[in-house]
């Protein structure tokens, strides 16, 4: 599933081509996804320049006039620019014309994203209401992580993946940061004391820094703005490195589920 620097990758690459631009057209070829596109979406758009453009967790913002287009990539999705001549594929549902022959593209070969056309004040809507700060904010500290934890039994991998706690932060980024923090995944989060949580935000906040940088991470499906995949897979300590050993101290990492998510860890390196 993209992630939030996939997310915020595809923005930083689709942005140069839309923002500021009209949109000629709306084509959808298929609007059965997780929640129907709805039939407004062709009918108000069109016409409309897009003027802002924003990530909130894991979703995509289009600000055109007095409505928004909310953008949601599900499991599989992506957004890239193309030439209208080219060729489209199965799973390519919707194109948004631009000037100069060019779509933005959306494809989803699973149907669980989303792009629905909101006109009221996007942060009031049902999916993005109860969503906690952004990790890379300065409203996510190591404060606000402690302050949230106490009197918590759940893991601390699980705290750090609730969207209401702090937003994007997925399975792969959890396990890294986790790795990078010196924290087993399965510790209770209440006993984590302030200046872990301090440096668990910090390690949130850096493992996604470099993520960004480095355009993502591609494991199967994500592809960046411009097509390309992203390169953090290379840097991956822990996730996906079940039974290799630890890139600190050789000793063979484990795997074990939590949430019904795959976590990898180091026994030795992780308290």
């Amino acid at each position: 599933m993209p992630e939030l620097p996939e997310v915020e990758t595809t923005l930083r690459g689709i942005s140069p081509h839309v923002l500021g631009q009209q949109i000629l057209e709306v084509v959808v070829r298929n609007s059965r996804l997780r929640w129907p596109v709805p039939e407004s979406l062709a009918r108000e758009l069109p016409g409309r320049h897009v003027e802002r453009m924003e990530r909130r967790g894991k979703y995509l913002l289009l600000f055109a006039g007095d409505g928004c287009l909310l953008i949601h990539l599900g499991m599989s999705g992506s957004l890239r620019i193309a030439s209208a001549y080219e060729p489209r594929l199965k799973h390519d549902h919707i194109d948004l014309v631009l000037p100069g022959e060019r779509v933005l593209r959306y494809c989803d070969p699973r149907r669980f994203g989303c792009m629905l056309w909101l006109k009221d004040d996007p942060a009031l809507h049902p999916l993005l209401q109860s969503l906690g700060p952004e990790p890379l904010g300065e409203h996510f500290t190591g404060r606000t992580l402690f302050e949230g934890s106490r009197g918590r039994k759940t893991s601390v991998k699980a705290f750090i993946m609730d969207s209401h706690v702090v937003v994007g932060v997925g399975n792969i980024y959890a396990n890294e940061a986790l790795f990078m923090a010196g924290i087993r995944p399965s510790l209770a989060v209440g006993r984590l004391s302030a200046a872990r949580c301090d440096r668990l935000a910090d390690c949130i906040r850096e493992i996604l820094g470099n993520a960004i940088a480095m355009g993502g991470t591609t494991l199967r499906d994500f592809v960046g703005g411009d097509g390309k995949p992203g390169y953090f897979k290379q840097s991956l300590h822990v996730y996906g490195r079940s039974g290799e050993p630890c890139t600190r101290c050789a000793t063979a990492l484990k795997e074990v589920r939590l949430g019904q998510r795959s976590t990898v860890f180091c026994p030795q390196c992780q308290r």
